[in-house]
């Protein structure tokens, strides 16, 4: 099932949406990329989770060998959504990439992740480019995880840079962990301007971004609750 286009918005809306620094959340489906400032962290899946709407269809989830040695595989029995998810275990970065050009032709998914392990050759500007306009040109969301990469040359219409920070309280028990944040830095976006933000998932799915030094204020005070 296809997610409908979301309704035009108010300029109420988007002066709100600016207020709240929401950067890119209504964009179309294209190619994102985020970098994992350590290749161990699970940050950087959170933070894509946490975009994903589970309405839209399953998951096509792809990782080579080096990806699930090195930093696992997907727990999908831990999401905080329900999620269907369509698990692909290859070898090699070239077999993650053709099956995510294959995946992105299937108008039923409503997205297609790949996970990469560092800099392979084959994961050029041509590779990527072919990645964003197959996803644009079938509205499927396709997303790679990079870890243990440099940002080099890439036609990816978004890149982020994603770390993980302590998390918030529970509101419930001040002793246990609550929402997740993430240090999220955007340093290209063909729509927005770069920036550098704290990220946390909103209870309607999808994410709030606040910027860094906004956030850095406010922390002390939501741990002292």
């Amino acid at each position: 099932m296809r997610c409908a286009p979301p309704a035009p918005k108010t300029a109420a809306q988007l002066l709100s949406d600016r207020a709240t620094d929401t950067v890119g959340a209504a964009d179309s489906p294209t190619l994102t990329e985020i970098f994992a400032e350590n290749a161990s962290d699970g940050g950087p899946l959170g933070f894509l989770l946490a975009q994903i709407d589970p309405a839209c269809g399953p998951v096509l989830w792809i990782s080579d060998r080096l990806s699930r040695q090195e930093s696992g595989r997907l727990c999908i029995a831990g999401l905080p959504r329900p999620l269907e998810v369509i698990a692909v275990d290859v070898n090699r970065p070239l077999d993650v990439l053709w099956a995510m050009e294959q995946g992105l032709g299937c108008g039923v998914l409503g997205a297609v992740v790949g996970e990469i392990w560092g800099d392979p050759p084959q994961l050029d500007f041509t590779a990527t480019k072919r990645l964003a306009l197959r996803a644009e040109a079938h509205g499927v969301a396709a997303w790679l995880i990079r870890r243990a990469a440099n940002p080099n040359l890439s036609a990816a219409r978004k890149r982020w840079r994603v770390a993980s920070l302590a998390a918030l309280p529970d509101p419930d028990d001040s002793r246990a962990p609550g929402a997740p944040l993430w240090q999220a830095t955007l340093f290209r976006s063909r729509w927005g301007a770069p920036g550098d933000w704290v990220a946390r998932p909103t209870a309607q799915g999808g994410l709030h971004l606040d910027h860094r030094v906004e956030a850095d204020a406010a922390l002390p005070r939501a741990a002292e609750h």
